[in-house]
C-alpha cells in the first residue's frame, strides 16, 4: 500500500478528526468556565473552519482513490466527491443551528461527536471494501446514538437513544452476517472482487447462499435509511433527539447511507448486468403460477422496500400531531422514492446523479425544517401542530421559511423538491421500460400528492389558525441567516436547476 496516497485520499477525514480534537482541547482546556454562549460560538466556529479545510482537501485527493493488492479500497471523485462535499456542507449547517439551542452545557463534546460522525459518513461514501464500509457505518452510527441522547434533561431523548442503539446493534448483526456470507462465496471483502467471483459465464450465480446474503445486507442497510419494515427507530429518534441532532440524522446520515447504496448498486450492475432478469414465481389460488421480472435479486429487494416505505411513510404521517414525528415518517417516504431509483439503477452517471441530487436537496430542506421546529419548540415547549398556530404573526420570516421548505418537500414547482422528484422518476423510466416501472412511478407520484395534505396541515396552523399568544418569537441572527440561505438555495435551485446539475457533473469530468 502507498501510504502517501492513503494520506491524500483520507485527507478530508483526517482534517475533520483533527478539528474534533481541537474543539475538545479548546472547550475543555480553555473555555470550560466561560459562558455557554461563548463556548457554543467557539466550538461551532472551529468546527465550521475544520469542515472548510476538509472541503478544500477534497480536490487534492489521489486520482482513482486508494489501491491495495490490486483492489480498490477507497474511491475518489465522481459520486464519492459529490457526497463528501454534501456531507461537509450539511455538517456546517447543523453546527449553525447550535447558536439557537440550549439543550446541553457540554458543547465541545457535542461538536466533536458531530465532526467524528461526519468523518464516518465520508468514509462510507468512499468505501469500496466490506470491512471499511462496516468501520465507517459504526463510526457514524455510534456518534448518532450519543447525539440522540444528548438532551439529558429530556426523558424522550434517553428513550429514543436506547431504542436507536438496540435497533442499530441488531442491524449491524444482520449486516455482518450478510457480509460474512459474501466473503464465504467470493473469498474477498472487496466489492469489485466479489463482483467478479459471483458473476459466471451464464450470468449471476444466484445460489441460495447469495440470496440469503443479499437479504441480510438489505435488512442492515434498510435500517440505516429507515426503510420499512426497519423504520421503527426513526419516529422516536426524530422526536427525542435535540433539534440539531435530529437535523444531522435526517440529512448527513442519509447522504452517507445512500452514497453507500450507490456504491453497492454500481458493483451490483457489474454482477447482475442491466438486462439480466430473475424470474420470481407467484402462485395464485385457482390459477396457473405467474412470473414477473426484475433486473436482479438486489433490485427486487429494493423495490419491495421502496414500495413499503412510500406507502406506509406517507399514510402514517397523515395521523401525526407531532411535527417531528411527521417529518420522520416523511423521511421514510422520501427514502422510499430514492430506493425506487436505486432498484432501477443504470451504468450511466445519470442514475447516481439523480439520487445524489435528491438526497442533497432533501437534506438541505430537512435541516431547515428541523431548525424552525427547534425554534418553535424552544419558545412553546412543544412540537405539536397547535404550537405552530399563528406563527405568521409571531415571526413572519420564520413562517415564510417553513412555507417554502414544506412546499419543496411536497414537490411543488418551481421549488427544488419538484425537480428532485422529476429527475428521480425520469431516471427510473429511462432505465426500465414496461408496465412495472411505470406503475411504481405512478404510485410514487400518488404518494407525493398524499404528502401535500399533511404538510398543508402544519401550514394551516401557521397561517390560518390564530395564536393564543401573539408575542414575537426571537431567533438568533446566525440561525436566521442560515435559514434564509437555505430558503434562498431551495428557491434558486428550483428556478435554475441546471446550476446544481452542472456542479455535480463537474465531478465526473
Amino acid at each position: 500500500m502507498n501510504y502517501v496516497d492513503l494520506l491524500r485520499v483520507t485527507m478530508p477525514e483526517t482534517v475533520l478528526e483533527a478539528a474534533a480534537l481541537l474543539v475538545l482541547l479548546v472547550d475543555v482546556g480553555f473555555l470550560r468556565k466561560s459562558t455557554v454562549r461563548l463556548r457554543i460560538a467557539a466550538a461551532a466556529v472551529l468546527g465550521i473552519l475544520g469542515c472548510g479545510v476538509a472541503l478544500l482537501a477534497i480536490p487534492l485527493q489521489a486520482q482513482g482513490g486508494l489501491q491495495a493488492s490490486g483492489a480498490q479500497l477507497l474511491a475518489a471523485g465522481g459520486s464519492t466527491a459529490v457526497a463528501q462535499v454534501g456531507i461537509l456542507g450539511l455538517t456546517v449547517l447543523t453546527l449553525l443551528l447550535l447558536f439557537d439551542s440550549d439543550f446541553t452545557r457540554h458543547v465541545g463534546e457535542f461538536v466533536a461527536i458531530v465532526l467524528m460522525s461526519a468523518t464516518g459518513g465520508m468514509v462510507i461514501a468512499a468505501a469500496q471494501d466490506l470491512l471499511i464500509i462496516f468501520i465507517g457505518l459504526e463510526l457514524l452510527s455510534l456518534g448518532l446514538y450519543i447525539l440522540t441522547a444528548f438532551a439529558k434533561r429530556s426523558g424522550k431523548s434517553a428513550e429514543a437513544a436506547i431504542k436507536y442503539y438496540l435497533f442499530g446493534g441488531m442491524s449491524a448483526a444482520f449486516l455482518l452476517f450478510g457480509f460474512s456470507y459474501l466473503y464465504g462465496i467470493s473469498g474477498s471483502t472487496n466489492l469489485h472482487q466479489i463482483m467478479l467471483s459471483t458473476y459466471g459465464s451464464n450470468g449471476v450465480n444466484a445460489t441460495p447462499l447469495l440470496m440469503v446474503a443479499l437479504v441480510m445486507i438489505a435488512a442492515g442497510l434498510g435500517f440505516k435509511v429507515a426503510a420499512v419494515p426497519f423504520h421503527l427507530w426513526a419516529p422516536d429518534a426524530y422526536e427525542g433527539a435535540p433539534a440539531p441532532a435530529a437535523a444531522f440524522i435526517a440529512s448527513v446520515s442519509k447522504v452517507a447511507s445512500f452514497a453507500l447504496l450507490i456504491s453497492v448498486g454500481t458493483a451490483g450492475l457489474h454482477v447482475f448486468g442491466d438486462a439480466h432478469v430473475v424470474r420470481m414465481v407467484i402462485v395464485t389460488v385457482g390459477r396457473l403460477p405467474k412470473t414477473i421480472g426484475f433486473a436482479a435479486p438486489w433490485s427486487f429487494a429494493l423495490t419491495i422496500l421502496a414500495v413499503a416505505s412510500m406507502v406506509l411513510g406517507n399514510l402514517a404521517a397523515l395521523a401525526q400531531t407531532s411535527v417531528r414525528r411527521l417529518l420522520a415518517y416523511s423521511a421514510i417516504a422520501h427514502g422510499g422514492y430514492m430506493l425506487l431509483a436505486l432498484a432501477y439503477f443504470s451504468r450511466t452517471p445519470a442514475s447516481a446523479q439523480a439520487v445524489l441530487y435528491y438526497i442533497l436537496t432533501y437534506g438541505l430542506t430537512a435541516i431547515g425544517a428541523f431548525a424552525v421546529v427547534g425554534v418553535v419548540e424552544r419558545v412553546q415547549g412543544s412540537d405539536q401542530m397547535d404550537a405552530f398556530a399563528g406563527l405568521h404573526r409571531r415571526n413572519p420570516m420564520l413562517a415564510g421559511v417553513l412555507l417554502v421548505l414544506f412546499l419543496s418537500l411536497a414537490g411543488i414547482p418551481p421549488l427544488v423538491g419538484f425537480w428532485a422528484k422529476f429527475n428521480l422518476f425520469s431516471a427510473v423510466l429511462e432505465v426500465a421500460k414496461g408496465s412495472v416501472p411505470f406503475t411504481l412511478v405512478a404510485l410514487a407520484v400518488a404518494m407525493s400528492a398524499v404528502s401535500l395534505y399533511y404538510y398543508l396541515q402544519v401550514l394551516k396552523r401557521v397561517f390560518v389558525v390564530p395564536a393564543l399568544d401573539e408575542g414575537r418569537i426571537q431567533v438568533h441572527p446566525v440561525t436566521l441567516t442560515a435559514l434564509l440561505l437555505i430558503t434562498l438555495a431551495v428557491v434558486m435551485a428550483g428556478c435554475f436547476p441546471v446550476i446544481l446539475q452542472n456542479w455535480m457533473e463537474s465531478f465526473y469530468a
